[in-house]
């Protein structure tokens, strides 16, 4: 264990965090950077965000008095020896940031940065948290930064999952590493944000609603499937799937070689999730694998029913069966997922009952209760 292990003990007014991410593109993990960002400056903390991109590939806004600094260093490099070369500058530089600006916490959101933020806080006089946001299993991650995660946990003050099933993965396979379970928090109200699309008037239409980044992990592919099963049986029901990504072509063409142009949509990203999740019935959340489930937690909070399939980590601890929504298994099975939509879409009382608990997740995940968490993980009082 590095100095980072330390006992600190700053009243959080006169504490400096600083927040290490990639970049502030669209994604879950950027997001909650962002929020943590707003929270601990709202609290008095003196805050720097560091990024590799420039504000040029933002997502999401950085609040005013967030101290940013970009060290320039993104992109792909060419070989072996030049991604070495890359990692070892950012090191470097991300080094003499921490020594000039002297944060007592340094946090490493998601794999890479976190070993880059162990790696350049060495034997510093500052606490060094490392997050995973995805289960590591379901990560395509080059054997180099495999090793490298191993090499850095340990040395870490503590190492953040977002849910047990995590936890016990890390546990098991990065030896020495102390892990802390920490899920993240939803703000309510939601708030609003670009790009604004405003859901369409639904005429008496249902809307069956589904977020994500359209990649194969987010299963987009299989509920397809389960709803072209379910199209002619509920001729009132619409699917709505809302995100960017890779596979936006296949689901296209899936979706006209389905032929249900006029029943299921592919608006893109928006920043007013909230206004979609207030026009919708019902949310399904189709993944084959999961980190803990954001827009599954907001759904929740704005009171929809919800249907996800029973992945290894995240959904189950989200959500209580039979009270605030319903797990599916097997994972990747179109028919039982098409099975337990129907049973919803065709029972609106069940649908009413299950939504009247959701919205116990704007307690059980409040930025109250999990950044008291994050508060004692730092050492700040």
């Amino acid at each position: 264990m590095m100095f980072s292990g330390a006992k600190l003990n700053y009243p959080v007014e006169q504490a400096h965090l600083m927040i290490v991410i990639h970049s502030l593109g669209g994604g879950g993990a950027e997001r909650v950077a962002v929020d943590m960002c707003d929270y601990w400056l709202g609290q008095g903390c003196h805050v720097t965000l560091v990024t590799q991109s420039g504000p040029e590939t933002d997502a999401y806004p950085v609040p005013p008095g967030v101290d940013r600094r970009v060290l320039g260093l993104a992109g792909e490099s060419r070989g072996k020896l030049g991604a070495a070369i890359t990692n070892l500058r950012r090191i470097l530089r991300l080094r003499s940031l921490i020594r000039k600006l002297r944060p007592q916490v340094v946090l490493g959101m998601m794999t890479t940065s976190s070993v880059l933020a162990v790696a350049a806080a060495r034997r510093l006089p500052c606490r060094v948290i490392a997050t995973e946001h995805t289960h590591p299993p379901s990560q395509e991650l080059p054997a180099m930064w495999q090793s490298l995660r191993r090499w850095a946990y340990p040395r870490a003050h503590s190492v953040v999952a977002l849910t047990a099933g995590t936890a016990e993965w890390l546990e098991a396979h990065v030896p020495g590493t102390e892990v802390t379970v920490i899920p993240n928090a939803v703000r309510w109200p939601l708030e609003t944000g670009e790009p604004v699309v405003p859901p369409p008037a639904r005429n008496g239409r249902q809307r069956l609603l589904a977020v994500g980044r359209l990649h194969e992990h987010k299963g987009f592919d299989v509920l397809l499937r389960a709803f072209q099963q379910l199209a002619r049986y509920f001729p009132n029901w619409d699917l709505v799937i809302l995100g960017e990504g890779e596979q936006r072509e296949a689901l296209q063409q899936q979706i006209a070689d389905a032929q249900l142009e006029h029943r299921v949509s592919m608006p893109g990203r928006v920043g007013n999730l909230v206004d979609w999740y207030r026009e919708s019935d019902l949310y399904v959340l189709s993944s084959r694998v999961e980190g803990l489930s954001n827009t599954l937690i907001e759904a929740m909070a704005s009171g929809l029913p919800v249907v996800a399939f029973d992945c290894d980590t995240g959904p189950r601890e989200i959500i209580r069966p039979d009270i605030d929504g319903v797990l599916v298994a097997p994972v990747e099975d179109d028919e039982a997922l098409a099975a337990h939509l129907a049973d919803l879409m065709a029972r609106p009382e069940r649908r009413e009952r299950l939504a009247r608990r959701a919205i116990d997740a704007r307690d059980r995940f409040s930025p109250a209760r999990i950044m008291a968490m994050w508060n004692q993980l730092f050492g700040f009082r």
